[in-house]
């Protein structure tokens, strides 16, 4: 079975180096020699409240309710909707009491953007602000009461063609029914929701109620970047790191978060020496945030830095590539695209959620820092 493997992955080595051009090293290569990576051993599990995601319909033709369902406690809510009509439309999440005493809802993090034709800058100006955990609010109800989640929200217009994009975690004290509603421009959005139909999904059918919001990862035992060498994290693949199922709350069916768009991964590891840490996008094109915390600091990582996405010069893998890489073998070469996440020693730990607008999977990448 090794062998079998260690084959399999010599072809894909091969196939790889081949399509991607790169000049094996030798006494005159000029680029760097490609680097063997094997996948770090870790275990996770997914912990915290709620998540209401709602993106399907993604392409929004009509006006109507795009998500709805009851949720208490600890909550999270992801909205990402195009209008694609021909008239200007808003987008709105509205907050009904249906507890029948007084409520109050704290939002505790969370971001919007101003709704736009560029969707990469749309998902990175959400992802680095919701990154920052600078916004915090309190809404308070009367029994039956229903209020925008935030004030400004009637404020923004979704011209056609443009995406609006919206992350907020909160808790309330008693249940609340959250209704993510496209509506006229004109029309009061409390009003409207009264008479308002669900409208029916789409094929990727990117909508539903995912329990556990928050998914920890520690990788197991000490990375020695002498002893270990190149070592990946493997994030959003399905296989590696299972996406979540749900519920879509509108028909009852099982639906699955293809990607865990809305998942706030915590991830946990230690080093016995100074580590270099990276984040490379494999599926094309990325544009996010993150934040690591190391010895009592907390630091925002643009990913990338310097520009608004990277990944879009990362050649298509081969399917045995890919088919290894998912095995635990994957290849660093001069064409991998990196994104710094820092070098640290000893504890640390890095917040990551997937970027709307963004491709997946990704890897994270740990190398001696002398590399």
């Amino acid at each position: 079975m090794l062998l079998n493997f260690a084959k399999k992955f010599a072809a894909a080595a091969i196939a790889l180096l081949t399509s991607l051009s790169i000049t094996l090293p030798d006494a005159a290569a000029k680029s760097k020699p490609s680097s063997m990576m094997h996948q770090i051993q870790a275990e996770s599990y997914d912990t915290g409240g709620t998540l209401i995601f709602s993106d399907s319909p993604e392409y929004v033709k009509d006006n109507g309710i795009l998500y709805s369902d009851i949720v208490e406690g600890s909550a999270r809510i992801l909205y990402y909707h195009l209008n694609d009509s021909k008239d200007d439309k808003k987008l709105a999440v509205i907050v009904e009491n249906v507890s029948g005493q007084f409520n109050t809802l704290n939002i505790t993090r969370g971001a919007a953007a101003k709704p736009s034709r560029k969707f990469l800058n749309v998902g990175k100006a959400v992802l680095t602000s919701y990154m920052k955990n600078a916004f915090q609010t309190s809404l308070v109800f009367n029994a039956n009461e229903r209020k925008l989640l935030r004030d400004n929200m009637h404020d923004l217009v979704v011209k056609p063609g443009h995406l609006a994009y919206g992350l907020y975690d909160f808790n309330v004290d008693y249940p609340v029914r959250i209704t993510v509603l496209m509506y006229p421009a004109n029309a009061d959005p409390i009003l409207y929701s009264l008479g308002a139909q669900i409208l029916p999904k789409d094929e990727q059918r990117l909508r539903g109620t995912f329990k556990g919001m928050t998914r920890v990862i520690k990788i197991k035992g000490r990375y020695d970047p002498s002893a270990d060498g190149i070592k990946y994290l493997l994030l959003s693949d399905g296989i590696n790191d299972q996406y979540k199922t749900g519920v879509d709350a509108t028909d009852g069916s099982t639906v699955t978060n293809f990607g865990n768009y809305g998942v706030d991964y915590r991830i946990e590891l230690e080093t016995r020496n100074k580590t270099q840490f990276y984040l490379s996008p494999l599926g094309g094109v990325y544009a996010g945030a993150m934040r690591s915390n190391y010895k009592g600091h907390s630091k925002l990582i643009l990913t990338p830095r310097g520009r608004t996405f990277f990944g879009d010069e990362t050649p298509e893998e081969p399917e045995n590539v890919k088919e290894a890489r998912e095995e635990g073998l994957a290849l660093l070469t001069s064409y991998t695209e990196l994104a710094d996440l820092g070098t640290f020693n000893g504890k640390v730990t890095f917040d990551y959620s997937p970027p709307a607008a963004s491709n997946l999977p990704v890897h994270i990448i740990l190398m001696p820092a002398e590399n």
